[in-house]
């Protein structure tokens, strides 16, 4: 492309004005050298020219002064200008000897503690960073009441099932130089930080216990913690003990544990012995009574009220009861108020102090759990407790319903997390999960049809799966509870109500099934009451969104203290106590568990088939002949395998199941290049 001549010599004479310029600028900078600024300046001399150079020529008239000052110009496109390479800043060094002192620190390899990462290193580099380096914990050579206020609680560090000596404090001189006071000032902030992120459930590489403990821990930064700890002075050690769970559970557990590391505690009562004879609740009346009064203290018969006389001095009322209770729970039994055998026995050995049951190991394991739950679980929440097999509800803090749960089989655990629960299904409908799925597929390479055995048979983009509609024999049943997560898993309804009553109830592939769970909803849904949900039934899909995100937790406590005192331990259901011991140094590599499930009362019925108050029982067909092997019900196929018609499928136990539906959560299935399936 040619360019212009107009251009061309608007370029020649822009050029030659800068040459000017710059020229002149030469000399007046030549003027102003300081050696010559009291003389005025004379004007420059033309440059010689050398002799074995020839005089500058005349250009000729009509040449082109462009092509002659630039022969070999040719116009290029403009390009784009290299970025400026970053300018290398040292950092200034402190005038102060001892702030100075701390930044050399940091420059040293020596590591500050072992367990602390190279993140968590810097962050203390950039906190000292922002205060100048000034130390935190040493002024005039002495510990600050800040700093002895977290060393009292980084030495009691054992309260709460934590190892003090991995929160080493360093030692001080008398009159220590800059170096030393650099190094134990963080040391000391390297210290109180591992204490706040362990507090907090930093301690375990839970990936190496399970990949499904999946927990969103709540790890303070550096930044974080020694600010918090800078602002509360001499009350630092408070705030650090803050990093701990504030739970009712986790306090009952660091109880426990103080209970059984202090001395025996001294005998509340004498002993006593009764009698043989029936077991005593309230209303009846036993010759024993009367040497319960005595023995606890109380009033030789019943009080008296305005409607009736003062009661007979055999009689078990309720203030009987409650003194039998509150023994009972200091015994470590179950506090019902109910004098039976064991009572009776524990009466008879009174004299001898009880300690605290539970091994040291036991307590700490089920303390660090406490700490992969939120610190706040919130005023409204649902807990399920995985090895218990049981859900709790809480309304305002305090529990408002709990409900027998089935969970995930060895083989497909159910998994640990904390979600939020925001809607339900009512009438959902299910689809085969892909882990089921692949095993039928043999069956289904060849078929045409829309329906399969009471499936429907959903075909997208060259996949396919198989839908359940909803229904009496759906496998989530007729209400399911979502709660958005990684896994996929829900809490649901089942048509297979009589697993209920099993007391080793872990058949699912991974969901959390719930008894009753229109009791539940009624529950979680202020609006909505159980007998409004089922009048639903049977009138299509139903989606009701919770007016506010309802945390959910799934936990896994083998020992805890139940809502009466009582301390109880559960199976070790999927085999996590071992690692966890061996993760946190605790003696004991575990074995099979021996303890006992807690009894449990009597399950209410559930009310009679609610499909048949919505809609007429389904009419039997006559049996005929079966062109393709067709599914049997639900329950073969379901996440409700009922024992002994379990699913085979070569997985480790320790793999995350396939769940969900596809297109909710769960990935569609990868496509297979063999066939259209």
């Amino acid at each position: 492309m040619r360019v212009p001549r107009s251009s061309l010599v608007a370029l020649a004479a822009l050029m030659t004005g800068t040459l000017a310029s710059a020229g002149a600028l030469s000399a007046e900078t030549a003027a102003l050298d300081p050696a010559t600024l009291g003389t005025p300046a004379s004007p420059p001399e033309p440059a010689p020219v050398p002799a074995s150079q020839p005089a500058p020529q005349p250009e000729p008239a009509g040449a082109d002064p462009v092509s002659t000052a630039l022969p070999d110009y040719k116009p290029e496109a403009p390009k784009a200008e290299p970025a400026p390479a970053p300018v290398a800043t040292t950092p200034v060094v402190p005038t102060d000897p001892l702030a100075a002192a701390v930044l050399a620190r940091f420059g040293e390899s020596a590591p500050l503690l072992l367990r602390l990462t190279g993140k968590d290193r810097d962050g203390i580099r950039a906190f000292y960073e922002a205060r100048a380096y000034k130390p935190l914990w040493i002024a005039d050579g002495a510990w600050t009441e800040a700093a002895k206020s977290v060393s009292a609680r980084l030495a009691a560090a054992g309260e709460d099932g934590l190892d003090a000596r991995a929160y080493a404090v360093p030692n001080l001189a008398e009159k220590p130089d800059e170096k030393a006071v650099a190094d134990a000032d963080l040391r000391f902030s390297a210290a109180a930080l591992v204490y706040a992120r362990d507090a907090r459930g930093g301690r375990v590489n839970l990936a190496s216990i399970s990949r499904l403990i999946t927990p969103q821990l709540d790890l303070p930064n550096a930044d974080a913690v020694l600010t918090k700890l800078a602002d509360a002075g001499a009350k630092a050690g408070d705030a650090l003990q803050g990093y701990n769970p504030a739970t009712a559970g986790y306090l009952a557990l660091k109880a426990r544990l103080a209970s059984l590391r202090g001395p025996a505690p001294a005998a509340a009562v004498k002993p006593l012995r009764l009698p043989s004879g029936p077991a005593l609740r309230v209303g009846m009346r036993d010759p024993r009574v009367p040497l319960l009064r005595a023995h606890f203290g109380l009033e030789t018969r019943p009080a008296g009220t305005l409607d009736r006389p003062p009661g007979e001095p055999e009689e078990y009322d309720s203030v009987v009861s409650d003194a039998v209770a509150k023994f009972q729970r200091g015994r470590g039994l179950p506090g019902n108020g109910v004098l039976n055998v064991q009572t009776v026995l524990a009466l008879a050995d009174a004299g001898r102090p009880a300690r605290a049951s539970g091994s040291e190991a036991e307590l700490i394991v089920n303390m660090e759990r406490w700490r992969w739950l939120p610190g706040d679980l919130g005023s409204d929440y649902i807990l399920v407790n995985v090895p218990e097999y049981r859900l709790r509800a809480y309304r305002g803090g305090s529990l408002r319903d709990e409900a027998r749960v089935i969970v995930g089989k060895p083989e497909s655990r159910t998994p640990l997390f904390s979600g939020l629960m925001e809607y339900a299904v009512v009438n959902p409908s299910w689809y085969v999960p892909p882990s089921i799925l692949k095993t039928m597929a043999p069956k289904l390479a060849g078929y045409g049809g829309k329906t399969w055995g009471g499936y429907e048979v959903v075909r997208r983009g060259g996949h396919v799966s198989l839908r359940q509609p909803p229904g009496e024999r759906n496998a989530l049943g007729f209400i399911k509870f979502m709660f958005p997560n990684q896994h996929a898993v829900y809490l649901h309804d089942t048509p297979n109500r009589s697993l209920f009553s099993a007391a080793k109830r872990d058949f699912s592939h991974g969901c959390v099934r719930v008894d009753d769970p229109f009791r539940l909803a009624d529950a979680v849904l202020p609006d909505w009451s159980e007998a409004r949900l089922k009048k639903l039934i049977g009138k299509g899909e139903r989606t009701i969104r919770l007016p506010a995100k309802l945390p959910v937790h799934l936990a896994y406590f083998t020992a805890y203290v139940d809502d009466g005192g009582t301390f109880r331990t559960l199976p070790d259901l999927y085999g996590y106590d071992a690692p966890m011991r061996a993760a946190l140094g605790l003696p004991g590599g575990g074995g099979p568990a021996i303890a006992k499930l807690p009894e449990e009362k009597a399950r209410r019925k559930p009310d009679a088939a609610p499909v048949a108050q919505a809609r007429p029982a389904p009419r039997r067909e006559a049996a005929r002949p079966r062109r393709y092997a067709e599914p049997e019900p639900s329950a073969r196929y379901d996440d409700y395998d009922s024992p002994g018609r379990h699913v085979r499928r070569a997985a480790r136990a320790d793999s995350a199941p396939e769940y969900g539906e596809p297109g909710l959560w769960t990935p569609a299935p990868a496509p297979v290049s063999r066939g259209w399936w």
